[in-house]
């Protein structure tokens, strides 16, 4: 389950940025591609966190599937 959730979130964080390219090309810079990016970057941080390994090898998202 928690590897599906982190790849809707990647899919997300994608999604924004390509929704933030077009808004970007038709529109020019604003408010909303500005937003639109810190919260691609804030998804892509958290996936980050559940997913790299601490210098034993253990990530989040493998404690919390082991836990289960």
């Amino acid at each position: 389950m928690t590897a599906a959730i982190l790849s809707i979130g990647m899919l997300a964080g994608f999604a924004l940025l390509w929704g933030a390219w077009r808004l970007w090309r038709r529109d020019g810079l604003g408010q909303k591609v500005w937003l639109m990016l810190a919260a691609s970057l804030v998804i892509f941080a958290n996936v980050a966190i559940w997913t790299v390994p601490d210098s034993a090898g253990n990530s989040l998202a493998n404690t919390r599937e082991a836990s289960e």
